[in-house]
């Protein structure tokens, strides 16, 4: 059994990642934002995996144990919500766009992380009001929680660019693809190719920040053509995989 550590208070901070760096499972006893104003974050909990971009930012609840992962050059941003505070709708880990007016509460509260105050949480309950609004983003992984559904997922985990069909897969850990097709909607509420297509984008947007080419990261995904790659992209995110490495278009899509 692991033994996750408890932070009373979750910190309100700017902390700089370099590539491959992690915060290893805790919890805290306060709610926090976690916003990634560069590079890319992914959050790990037992319910799944969040990836948020500088477009997207990861609310986590009190009591919810989460590992943090770099990729790229990380500028993250935390912000502490005090437990008390009304979070109405914020009961489990959520993802969500960032807003100009979401982004620029983040960047005040974190600019100078100053002591209980009235302003302080006059700023902190319009945070969470934006975060509650804010529109949905992409970036959801569920994890699985039969012992044959996480054998399959953990398969593709670790390697994408496996394109075995459900039955094939059914195969190597013992079950039919019926059986498997239906732990896929019942514990995941998708469908596999769904499922799978998520896992890739997972693993595109951590080796886009890592700096790998469009055309080797189609490829270690396991998409037919960098064409194919790009189309998927640009339909999860609105920009192709090249427009969300460039800093100003990453910029544009926060206005």
């Amino acid at each position: 059994m692991i033994d996750v550590r408890t932070q009373p208070i979750a910190p309100t901070s700017i902390r700089w990642l370099d590539r491959g760096d992690s915060i290893d499972t805790h919890r805290h006893s306060d709610h926090q934002v976690v916003y990634p104003a560069s590079g890319v974050l992914t959050i790990t909990t037992d319910r799944g995996s969040w990836i948020a971009t500088p477009t997207s930012v990861i609310w986590v609840p009190s009591g919810v144990a989460h590992a943090h992962a770099a990729h790229g050059e990380l500028e993250l941003h935390l912000v502490g919500v005090p437990a008390t505070t009304a979070t109405t709708g914020l009961t489990e880990p959520v993802l969500r766009s960032v807003t100009p007016l979401l982004r620029e509460l983040i960047l005040e509260c974190t600019r100078v992380a100053e002591a209980d105050t009235p302003r302080r949480r006059r700023l902190v309950a319009v945070l969470v009001d934006q975060v509650r609004s804010a529109p949905p983003a992409h970036g959801h992984l569920p994890a699985p929680t039969s012992l044959l559904l996480r054998d399959v997922c953990g398969i593709l985990a670790r390697d994408p660019a496996d394109s075995r069909t459900l039955a094939a897969l059914g195969r190597d850990v013992g079950a039919s693809e019926r059986t498997l097709s239906r732990l896929f909607h019942a514990e995941l509420g998708m469908t596999f190719p769904q499922w799978r297509t998520r896992l890739r984008l997972h693993h595109a947007l951590e080796l886009l920040a890592e700096g790998g080419s469009v055309t080797s990261v189609a490829h270690r995904c396991g998409w037919s053509s960098p064409s194919a790659f790009i189309d998927v992209f640009r339909r999860a995110f609105g920009t192709t995989p090249s427009g969300y490495r460039r800093p100003a278009a990453r910029a544009a899509l926060r206005t």
